[in-house]
C-alpha cells in the first residue's frame, strides 16, 4: 500500500522529488570586466603619449613681412610659433601627461584585478573617483585648445584677431591633431567610468 501511494505521488510530480529544505542554489559570481578595462587603459595610454607629442613637435618658423613707415619698405622678421605661447596648449600638455602616468598604474591595477575573481568593490570605487576626475580635467584642456586652434584657423575680427594658419600650417596642423587625440582621451575615461559604474551596480545587486 505504501509503494503504491509513493508511485502515485511520484507519478503526480513528474517523477521528480522536492529538493531539500535548506537547499541554496550557488548565484553566478558577477562579471569580471577588467580585461575590458584593461584595453581601455592601454588605449588612454595611447593616446595621451600621441597628443603630447604631436603637439610638442608643433614648433614652426617662418619669415613674417613687416612694412615700415613712413617709406613703406618691408622687412621680413623670423618668428617662432610654438604651443609654450598659449597657456591653452601648455594645460592640455600639462593634462595629458597626468592622464598618461595615471594610465599606466591603473593598468597596473587591472592587471592584478584579472588575474582576481571577484575583484574589491573599493577598488572599482576608486577608479570610477579617479577616472570621473580626469575626465573632467582633460575635457576642460580639450575645450580651451580647441578654442584658441579654432581662433588661429578663422581669427576673430570683432576683435581684431587674425588667423593665422594661413601662414603656420604646419603648427596648426599638430595642434588640431593633438586637440582630437585629446577628444579620443576623454572619452575613453568616459567609457572606463561607465565600464567600472556597471560592475559595481552587478555586484551590489
Amino acid at each position: 500500500m505504501a509503494s503504491t501511494e509513493t508511485s502515485t505521488t511520484n507519478d503526480f510530480s513528474g517523477g521528480k522529488t522536492a529538493p531539500e529544505s535548506g537547499y541554496v542554489v550557488p548565484s553566478r559570481p558577477p562579471p569580471n570586466l577588467f580585461l575590458l578595462d584593461f584595453g581601455l587603459r592601454v588605449l588612454l595610454f595611447a593616446s595621451a603619449v600621441s597628443g603630447i607629442v604631436v603637439m610638442v613637435t608643433s614648433k614652426q618658423t617662418e619669415l613674417i613681412p613687416v612694412s615700415v613707415a613712413p617709406s613703406s619698405q618691408i622687412f621680413f622678421i623670423s618668428r617662432d610659433a610654438k604651443f609654450q605661447h598659449s597657456p591653452a596648449f601648455i594645460y592640455l600638455v600639462a593634462a595629458l601627461s597626468v592622464t598618461g602616468l595615471y594610465s599606466i598604474i591603473t593598468m597596473l591595477v587591472s592587471l592584478s584585478s584579472i588575474a582576481s575573481p571577484s575583484p574589491s568593490p573599493r577598488t572599482l570605487f576608486l577608479l570610477i573617483l579617479f577616472d570621473t576626475l580626469l575626465a573632467g580635467v582633460m575635457a576642460s584642456a580639450t575645450g580651451n585648445a580647441g578654442s584658441v586652434a579654432y581662433i588661429g584657423l578663422k581669427g576673430n575680427s570683432h576683435v581684431n584677431w587674425n588667423k593665422i594658419c594661413n601662414v603656420y600650417g604646419k603648427f596648426c596642423r599638430h595642434v588640431g591633431s593633438s586637440t582630437a587625440v585629446s577628444l579620443v582621451a576623454s572619452i575613453v575615461l568616459v567609457l572606463l567610468v561607465v565600464l567600472s559604474s556597471y560592475s559595481l551596480y552587478r555586484r551590489s545587486r
